[in-house]
């Protein structure tokens, strides 16, 4: 199999040929179609993240067809179409029994699969992951993992839903659970952002109001239901969201990009009663400003929102088939595919802002 290795942080990766062991108990041996290109890894491999480690395949958003499974897997086969989750469950803790798996108080320490140790070697040296690996043709992940899906749904747009479909979507829907004809501000209209916008469109919500720097990417959130743009270079986004919601502020913001500026003007940015939900994730050891008073005085709410509040056996399925019933665009929001060997390459135009979403391509 072909893997790109992060053999440093802050250094290209490396495309290796990777020997993939077989899979152990509860393990299963996915063969990638695709795998999207995400801003966790670009924070992952720059060194944004001092927890990020190296050396690791970076990558946790992709689809795929079960290769082989290993002993005690009981809900695939070979064969199976499946997209990859970034969040191992045990279904046994208190998180996972009341309905919260995203929260699974029994992940396996990052890095590692569930024994502490991993599947890939490089000339004999061992290779960690950065959630599942996706930058790779192969990979062996745990069953919870593997989620299978109906098979005619096509894998390249099955990828997406791995990460950022489900992180913006879910934001709105299941974190926030914003009502039909609130108004919802989502800062930032990357990857998650442009799904967190469809979510909104999803709900009712309105106004629905995008946020972010960049006119092309304001432009296609409102192509995607946004019915109003702010660009923050230009304007104050906490006035302009005021103006547009009687002086107020919106009932909902949704914060998708790691910025922490981005962050306060949420925060600020919401109403009286209203909810903030931080998904983006700023570079290590910065922090915003919450005056209480707005806490007890006002009795706004400031919440993260770790996968969306998904749970991936459930979601999944429903967000496949909201885009074969053809209410949920993924075909638009890929702006290029890339070959494996040029992973180096997707990172810096995500970078740069020159794609909504990048993807790696393997069949």
């Amino acid at each position: 199999m072909r893997a790109a290795v992060l053999w440093r942080i802050g250094e290209p990766m490396v495309v290796e040929d990777v020997e993939l062991e077989d899979p152990k108990e509860g393990e299963v041996h996915v063969r990638l179609a695709a795998s999207g290109v995400c801003h966790s890894c670009v924070h992952a491999a720059d060194g944004s993240w001092d927890w990020a480690i190296a050396p690791a395949v970076l990558g946790d958003e992709g689809a795929g067809v079960v290769e082989r499974v290993g002993p005690g897997v009981s809900s695939l086969k070979p064969g199976d179409h499946v997209i990859i989750s970034w969040s191992p469950v045990c279904w046994r803790c208190r998180y996972c029994v009341t309905g919260r798996p995203q929260l699974c108080e029994r992940r396996p320490p990052f890095g590692y699969m569930a024994d502490g140790t991993t599947r890939m070697r490089v000339r004999g040296e061992s290779i960690l992951h950065f959630g599942p690996a996706t930058y790779a043709t192969e990979m062996i992940v745990p069953e919870s993992c593997a989620v299978k899906i109906r098979d005619d749904m096509p894998l390249d747009k099955a990828a997406l839903i791995g990460c950022a479909v489900t992180t913006g979507v879910g934001a709105v829907i299941n974190t926030a659970r914003v009502p039909s004809g609130a108004s919802l501000a989502i800062f930032g209209t990357g990857g998650i952002g442009l799904n967190a916008i469809q979510g909104g469109r999803l709900c009712g919500a309105y106004p629905l109001i995008a946020v972010d720097v960049a006119d092309n990417k304001l432009e296609f959130a409102q192509s995607l239901g946004a019915t109003h743009a702010v660009n923050g270079s230009r304007e104050d986004p906490v006035q302009a969201i005021r103006a547009l919601t009687a002086g107020r502020g919106a009932e909902y913001t949704v914060v998708a990009v790691g910025n922490i500026q981005a962050m306060q003007q949420a925060w600020d940015a919401t109403a009286p009663g209203g909810t903030c939900v931080v998904i983006g994730a700023p570079p290590s050891e910065q922090r915003i400003q919450v005056d209480p008073m707005h806490l007890y005085r006002d009795e706004k709410r400031l919440t993260g929102s770790r996968y969306g509040s998904a749970r991936v056996h459930d979601d999944f399925a429903r967000l496949v088939d909201l885009y074969l019933a053809g209410k949920l665009e993924l075909d638009r929001l890929v702006t290029k595919r890339y070959p494996l060997e040029e992973v180096n390459e997707a990172h810096r135009a995500l970078v740069a802002g020159e794609n909504m979403r990048g993807m790696l391509i393997f069949q």
